[in-house]
């Protein structure tokens, strides 16, 4: 089989250079373009790709996008026009952000995640029915991230937010701790009279969140155009044995 073809969208980031370094080592993707405002001189010769030159990007089958929300409707309008898959991991996205990729699905196949751990996908469900059984106890949800993160509370503490509120539980309180080099860090504490349940997950290596991106593009390159979940694909995977 031909390998994946990815646009790394974001390349400079600690997500986009992991990205590029674990695609380099698997026969089964090859990286075409890796975006970025700077040039990056780690890159082997023409990988490297200007922002605003992104409409000129080599054919590829899949962009992978960790970037800022300013850049999301241009890569969306060139995956769009290509009708190409997109995986974006881009936090701190607006309601009309989140309205474009909703629009843009009904073009290609998406898939969007605040978190690409395949631990927090199982996390969600967890946090979900325990606000189901626990729908009078206080809840509150902690993360921890290093200190050049910008969006707080995380993308992450938001969609476990509303794992809550879908599982029937009190409006969560946040709080958001910015410090050092931590990778992510999120505990939800649900508290009754007397007692407290804890669930966390912790992320040593951004590494993890990397090959969750990665898992999800192999799958979406498959998929018909709409929006996907992270736990879609996980639950396919599963399924299929």
């Amino acid at each position: 089989m031909k390998p994946i073809r990815l646009l790394i969208h974001g390349g400079s980031g600690r997500m986009g250079r992991a990205l590029t370094r674990i695609s380099a080592a698997d026969a089964s993707l090859q990286v075409v373009a890796v975006v970025s405002r700077s040039p990056m001189a780690e890159l082997s010769q023409g990988l490297w790709l200007a922002a605003e030159a992104l409409a000129d990007a080599p054919p590829f089958d899949v962009a992978i996008d960790f970037s800022l929300p300013s850049g999301i409707a241009n890569l969306l309008a060139v995956c769009r026009a290509r009708g190409v898959a997109l995986v974006s991991g881009t936090t701190g996205l607006s309601d009309a952000d989140h309205a474009k990729l909703d629009a843009a699905a009904g073009d290609i196949p998406l898939l969007w995640a605040a978190n690409f751990s395949i631990g927090v996908t199982v996390l969600r469900r967890l946090v979900e029915r325990a606000a189901a059984a626990l729908p009078q106890w206080d809840v509150d949800i902690v993360e921890l991230h290093h200190q050049r993160k910008l969006d707080a509370p995380s993308g992450t503490a938001l969609v476990l937010g509303a794992a809550v509120d879908a599982g029937g539980g009190k409006p969560p309180t946040y709080h958001s701790l910015r410090a050092g080099d931590a990778v992510g860090e999120h505990s939800i504490q649900f508290s009754g009279s007397g007692e407290r349940l804890e669930l966390i997950h912790r992320a040593y290596d951004r590494d993890v969140f990397a090959r969750g991106a990665l898992f999800a593009a192999r799958w979406l390159a498959e998929q018909n155009k709409g929006k996907y979940r992270l736990e879609d694909a996980v639950q396919a995977i599963v399924r299929s044995g």
